[in-house]
């Protein structure tokens, strides 16, 4: 993405080998550092090459992917928001769209939860109503989709540009795969087929739903579909082999997950008018069908989020970072799940939604309600590099991976820009490129900081920005991998308190042995742990705005 640039900071290029600025300094992180780096072959002159296994390359195009200067533009949006068509929510599908649009956002998709009652009433209604907001809002892309009950697993996001299929498709896909109407006995309107929405015996439904999905597409249905996995981490239900096998699946549909989930109003504390909950409704510990490796510890919790991020993004060397470590595209983004927004007057309508697919018009009670919800756009937006303003253009923007997941306003946008000499034009955000063994690798970020203030009423400052790396290392052959050790924090980049404008940061990885991936994270800085990453949030007590936070996807870089 190409953007004006202001102001030039801190340019750091990396020297060769032996001259590493941090070479005696023996603090976990520059020890961490330097080992990931002598394996690159840059630490010390002796360091012994890396050959990635043949097994690497499964996921090795070949040709760069994401070229650089495109002069792509950021469109703002929102895969996730419910409306009156889901159980536990209350909004027409035209006041989401239209406070979605208030609040800057270019794109949204309506995702009203699965189930026996939406799939027999609630998609009828909610097609039309969509269709009537295209209208009203011409400069507003709003997708029709759905929430999964992913069988055997939690609930994510799958969607299609408009098209004369797309409600067809939906609905089969509904009806055939929703861990919801799957687990319903048969006496209630569903199959009976599975034990739980959530139990492991769902699992091979929910590939074959991908390949459904998969399937329409390369008919030629539907231009595209796509699937996020939504709050992975908040019930533990999410195993290391379903994300791999989804992915492995559908690699065309299943892209990602939430980074962040929704609901980021829930931990605002009870004593300044909150909930007083967990961000994200993380407030959970494991039940029967969590996976066993998510066990929380006096240190680490995986059922909590961190800087409002689930603990599969937030934690450097994590589970994203061990699919990531394998070659493997799996993009992150940030999302409101907007249900019922906090100080918001209305509560739910009276209808029977059971029986009807609607809860009916919501009802205006004159008074402030206590919810955990914003608005589409108020706090969270993926930002998506694309050419264009198409509901074709975006989606592909977010199956490549150009997404930037951001909280608060803390950015206005970001450019990337990873070349070697193999490769001059290089590549951006979510992007492939390569390097001659030995050669050279430069990174270059800028970095739009926040102009106006926030839905908050404050200008964002952006304190730092840490450039995260590790070793592509080939599939696991434990499907349940769920962590890369050689991941870790390459480089921080200080951003002075009196930056305005852009800013642009420069490293340079020198005598390149090995495939490796990189990826960035930003923060106002207000709470870090030692090592400089994301606190875990305290329940009861996470104001969202003091705790601000992005994350870029990675690029990935092949040795030839």
């Amino acid at each position: 993405m190409s953007h004006q640039h202001d102001h030039d900071h801190d340019h750091d290029h990396e020297p060769v080998a032996g001259g590493w600025r941090d070479v005696e300094d023996d603090r976990p992180l520059s020890v961490a550092r330097r080992r990931f780096l002598a394996g690159l072959g840059v630490a010390a002159a002796g360091s012994a090459a890396f050959t990635v296994p043949a097994a690497a390359h499964d996921h090795r195009p070949t040709h760069p992917v994401n070229p650089w200067g495109r002069r792509d533009r950021w469109y703002a949006g929102d895969h996730h928001i419910h409306t009156k068509y889901s159980s536990d929510a209350q909004y027409e599908v035209s006041t989401q769209v239209a406070n979605a649009r208030k609040h800057g956002l270019d794109w949204l998709v309506i995702t009203d939860h699965g189930g026996v009652a939406h799939e027999k009433f609630s998609v009828d209604q909610v097609a039309p109503d969509i269709e009537r907001a295209r209208e009203e809002h011409r400069d507003t892309l709003v997708y029709q989709g759905l929430e999964w009950n992913i069988p055997g697993a939690e609930h994510a996001t799958v969607f299609l540009p408009p098209g004369r299929s797309t409600v067809d498709i939906l609905k089969a896909f509904e009806a055939a795969y929703d861990g919801g109407i799957l687990a319903t006995p048969v006496a209630q309107g569903g199959k009976g087929l599975i034990a739980r929405a959530t139990s492991a015996d769902g699992e091979p439904y929910a590939l074959a739903a991908l390949r459904y999905l998969e399937a329409q597409v390369l008919s030629g249905r539907t231009e595209i579909a796509l699937m996020f996995a939504n709050h992975p981490a908040r019930r533990g239900v999410d195993s290391p082999h379903e994300l791999r096998g989804w992915r492995d699946a559908a690699p065309g549909v299943a892209v990602g997950m939430e980074g962040a989930p929704g609901h980021q109003a829930a931990g605002i504390p009870a004593a300044r008018g909150g909930r007083g909950g967990a961000r994200g409704y993380y407030e959970g510990a494991p039940n029967q069908d969590s996976f066993p490796g998510y066990q929380p510890t006096a240190l680490e919790n995986p059922y909590r989020t961190y800087g409002g991020f689930d603990w599969m993004t937030a934690k450097v060397g994590g589970l994203w970072d061990a699919l990531l470590a394998e070659g493997r595209p799996w993009w992150v983004t940030a999302t409101s799940d907007s249900h019922q927004v906090h100080g918001d007057t209305f509560i739910p309508g009276t209808r029977d939604h059971a029986t009807t697919g609607s809860r009916g018009a919501p009802v205006d009670t004159g008074k402030p309600q206590v919810y955990g919800d914003y608005w589409p756009g108020y706090y969270s937006a993926t930002l998506v590099g694309a050419p264009s303003k198409s509901y074709v253009d975006v989606m592909r923007g977010l199956r490549s991976g150009k997404v930037v997941a951001v909280h608060g306003g803390l950015i206005d946008g970001l450019d990337l820009r990873v070349r070697s000499d193999a490769d001059s034009r290089g590549v951006t955000i979510g992007g492939r490129t390569f390097v001659e063994r030995g050669g050279a690798v430069e990174v270059v970020v800028e970095v739009r900081l926040a102009r106006r203030p926030n839905f908050h009423g404050a200008i964002p400052r952006l304190a730092k920005v840490d450039l995260i790396g590790g070793p592509i290392t080939g599939p696991a052959a434990d499907r349940d991998a769920l962590s890369a050790p050689g991941t870790t924090v390459l480089k921080t980049f200080e951003v002075a308190r009196t930056a305005r404008g852009t800013v642009k940061f420069t490293h340079t990885f020198r005598d390149v042995d090995r495939s490796f991936y990189l990826r960035l994270r930003g923060s106002d800085g207000n709470r870090l742990t030692s090592d400089g990453g994301p606190v875990m949030d305290v329940v009861g007590d996470a104001d969202p705005w003091s705790d601000l936070w992005c994350y870029a996807n990675p690029v990935f870089v092949d040795v030839v």
